[in-house]
This record gives C-alpha cells, sequence and structure tokens, in this order.
C-alpha cells in the first residue's frame, strides 16, 4: 500500500506537470523564447528551476553529507555568481534580445567569431546535458529493480524528457517549471524539517561533525582534504565568469517582457537558488547522523526521500526532483537546438518541425554521453566550463567596451582554450587543476584581450 501511494502521488505531480506544459505550439518564436513576454514571476520560476537541477543538487548534497554544514560554501558560489550576472550583463542581454547568445560575437566582432563561440557552447552544454542525463538515472536506480541496467534507466528517462519538451519548447519548459517550482519550496523545507527530527534523537549535528565542520573558520578550511575553501573559491570565479555566457540562462532572459524585469528576475532568483540548495545540504548533513554508513554519498538525495519522507509524499518528493531535471535538460536542449539553426545560418533548421528533430538528436546525444563518458558528477561539470570561461574577456568587452575588437576576441579565446586544457592535461584533477586554471587563467584572458586591443590600432565601429 505504501508503494501504491508514492506511485500515485508521482504519476499525478509528473502528470500535471505534463498537462500544465502541453502547449503544442507552431510558432517559432513562441517555441524558442516563449514570445519575449514571461513576466516577473514565471521568469523567477524558470529562472530558478533551471538551476536548481539533479546533476548540482546530486554533487552539493554528497558534500553536505561528507563535509557537513561548511558545504554551504558551495550554494554560495550561486549566490556569487548570480548577483555578479545582474550586475554585469541581465540588463545587456535583454537588451541585445536575439534568439541565440552567440550572435553577439558575430555581430560584435565577425560571423567567424560567432561561429566558433557557439561550437564552443555546444561542446560544454553537450557535457553539461550528459551529466544531467546520469544524475537523474543515479536519482532512480535505488527505485528500479538491480537487474534494470543504468545505461536503460537513464534512456527511459531521457525520452520522457524528450516528450515533454517536443511540444511547445521554451514554452512547455517555463509552464511546467511554475508548477515545479511551487512544489519544490513547499517540500525542500520539510525534507529538512524531518531530517533535524531524526538526527536530533541521535545527538544531532555534533555526533558526526567536529566543531570545524558545523562553523566556518577560512584559515582551517583553505586546505580542508574533505572540502577545501581553495577549491570553492576557484568555484565562485568560474560561475562568475561562464554564467555570463550561458545560452539557456540568456534565453529566458531573451523571453523576458523587459530589461526591468530581466534584472530583478535574476537578482531574486540568486538568493532562491542559495536558498533551496543550502535546505538539501544541511539536509544532508543531518543524514550522515541518521545513516552514517551511505555506500554511496551521491545518493543523498534519494535516501533521504525514501528514509524520512512517509508514504505518498516520498512520490511527490521524487517527482519534484524529477520535474527540475526534466525542465533543466529540456531548457538546454532548446538553447542548443536554438544556437544550431542560428549561429550557423541554417534557416531551413528554425522551422518548429525542424526544431523537434534537433532536440531529438541532441537528447541521444546527452545519453550516450552519460552512457560512457561521465563517472564523478561534480568533476565533469566544471569540466566542460573551459570552453565558456574562454568567451568571458570578448563576452564582457562586447558589451562595455566599444574600443576593443576582432583580434582580440581571437587572441583571448585562443587562451582561454589553450590554458584551460593544459592545465587539465598537465595539472589534472588529482593536482587540482581547477585552481591554476581559474586564478591564472582568467585574468591571463583578460589580459590577453585588453593587451591586443590596446596594441591593434582597428576599432570596431559597430557597438552594441
Amino acid at each position: 500500500m505504501p508503494v501504491a501511494l508514492d506511485v500515485v502521488a508521482f504519476v499525478a505531480l509528473v502528470a500535471t506537470l505534463a498537462v500544465v506544459g502541453w502547449r503544442r505550439t507552431t510558432s517559432s518564436t513562441a517555441f524558442t523564447v516563449a514570445s519575449r513576454d514571461l513576466g516577473l514571476v514565471p521568469l523567477v520560476a524558470t529562472l530558478v528551476m533551471t538551476e536548481f537541477n539533479t546533476s548540482t543538487l546530486m554533487a552539493f548534497a554528497a558534500a553536505g553529507y561528507t563535509a557537513g554544514p561548511v558545504a554551504l560554501m558551495l550554494p554560495a558560489v550561486f549566490l556569487i555568481g548570480l548577483a555578479f550576472y545582474t550586475l554585469t550583463v541581465a540588463r545587456a542581454w535583454k537588451t541585445f534580445d536575439r534568439l541565440s547568445v552567440a550572435e553577439l560575437f558575430a555581430e560584435r566582432y565577425s560571423p567567424a567569431v560567432g561561429r566558433t563561440a557557439s561550437a564552443l557552447l555546444l561542446l560544454a552544454m553537450t557535457g553539461f546535458t550528459a551529466t544531467y542525463v546520469k544524475s537523474l538515472a543515479l536519482l532512480f536506480a535505488p527505485l528500479v529493480p538491480a537487474a534494470i541496467p543504468m545505461p536503460l534507466i537513464a534512456l527511459l528517462l531521457t525520452l520522457v524528457v524528450l516528450g515533454a519538451v517536443l511540444p511547445g519548447g521554451l514554452q512547455s519548459v517555463v509552464r511546467a517549471d511554475v508548477v515545479g517550482f511551487i512544489a519544490t519550496i513547499i517540500l525542500l523545507p520539510l525534507l529538512l524539517w524531518c531530517g533535524v527530527q531524526a538526527a536530533d534523537a541521535k545527538g544531532g549535528l555534533s555526533a558526526v561533525f567536529t566543531e570545524a565542520q558545523r562553523t566556518f573558520d577560512p584559515a582551517a578550511q583553505w586546505q580542508d582534504p574533505v572540502l577545501p575553501l581553495r577549491f570553492v573559491v576557484t568555484l565562485v570565479v568560474i560561475t562568475c565568469f561562464t554564467y555570463i555566457a550561458a545560452p539557456w540562462y540568456g534565453q529566458k532572459i531573451f523571453a523576458a517582457r523587459s530589461p526591468r524585469v530581466a534584472v530583478r528576475a535574476v537578482a531574486i532568483s540568486a538568493v532562491l537558488v542559495f536558498v533551496l540548495y543550502g535546505v538539501v545540504v544541511l539536509a544532508a548533513a543531518y543524514l550522515r547522523i541518521d545513516q552514517p554508513t551511505l555506500p554511496d554519498a551521491q545518493l543523498a538525495v534519494p535516501t533521504m526521500m525514501l528514509r524520512w519522507f512517509p508514504a505518498g509524499v516520498r512520490g511527490l518528493g521524487l517527482a519534484v526532483l524529477f520535474g527540475a531535471a526534466l525542465t533543466t535538460l529540456a531548457g538546454v536542449w532548446s538553447a542548443m537546438a536554438t544556437m544550431i539553426a542560428t549561429d550557423f545560418g541554417m534557416s531551413s533548421l528554425s522551422t518548429v518541425r525542424a526544431q523537434r528533430g534537433l532536440l531529438a538528436v541532441l537528447a541521444a546525444t546527452s545519453w550516450l554521453g552519460a552512457t560512457f563518458l561521465v563517472d564523478r558528477i561534480l568533476d565533469r561539470l566544471i569540466l566542460a566550463n573551459i570552453p565558456i570561461a574562454a568567451l568571458s574577456f570578448a563576452l564582457l568587452a562586447g558589451f562595455h567596451w566599444p574600443r576593443t575588437n576582432t583580434t582580440a576576441a581571437w587572441a583571448s579565446m585562443a587562451v582561454g582554450v589553450i590554458w584551460g586544457i593544459g592545465c587539465y592535461l598537465v595539472v589534472g584533477e588529482a593536482g587540482g587543476y581547477t585552481w591554476p586554471w581559474a586564478m591564472y587563467g582568467i585574468p591571463l584572458i583578460f589580459l590577453t584581450g585588453v593587451g591586443v586591443t590596446l596594441l591593434t590600432t582597428r576599432p570596431l565601429s559597430r557597438p552594441i
């Protein structure tokens, strides 16, 4: 009977998401940028649910389980990164107001720069979507018979996500996000409350975590073997200088009703994303007390829901997580399909029918990447940011420095890609390549761009 309640609750919420999101459209503008008419509430909802994805959720929960409350540093990365986005590019993107973020590079510099930027972004998003599919499969693996292999679980879930986005594109995603957002802000605080109740009976946080893990001492935390502050600082830098170019975020900013709505929505989303991830991190810390022998910390989220939620609520909780993964993955696919059609002059692919075909191809690519390339979710998420970080100077200068030119854009992009890949190959994950990549590489990208701009004499005549 309890299992039946969970199944009914899960199916009910997923069906609600599907019904709400099912708005078949024949308009390419509605399919790609939701007719550019999103108000504050739906835009906040879809921005929050875009960032509240199962890949990051499971990685952050794993950190909360192993490191304790100090893992709240990880959600703070989003707070700072999205605040940076708000201050630097939110208004500029909506003022630019195209279909693809790579169009900025084509119009500001040259079509070749635009196509290269688009290729780099598509490469990064291919990596992101693979990690999203992998995390979705891990989330549901404990709930299916052991005889069913992980690749088959991932395939079935990928097909469900594909079916949800095909009818209305971004318009379907936004409508489902609103429902998912409401359910998320109700269920996650309940998850934390249940965790506190379960852990307090066994001695609370002090029963497992040391004082250093329950408080924050920057000096002691800098080289902590479990969650070093040094690593978190690199994530802050990476997030600030990659999210500004995020196509899935830019597409939703293009869908905003006005620049004012766009700026306010990103600022509010920064706070809400921090709070929601923070709730999960703390809940995972309490799980360590209630279940100290979890074989894989990445399974903290489904374990919490199965242990703490009563029948019926468990099904709702898993449906909320599925909905978050669904709309995040669908949103990135939507941005990728739009970029392929827009940035490479393939007007034949801009029709709704062609966009649906592209979505199917992207779904297959994501499943293949999840099956054969992704092992540790957080590591692969970070690695996929290398191509995006390479665009940071060209993007910010394109908006805010009229003097910069095409030569500087090429030089900074080349340095960014070469430095990032070089750090990964030479230093490696075991050596902590993210530190030299972010802390030395980002300044090097900007120094290159500024230096080449000052040395060349041909200023761009078409500032944005």
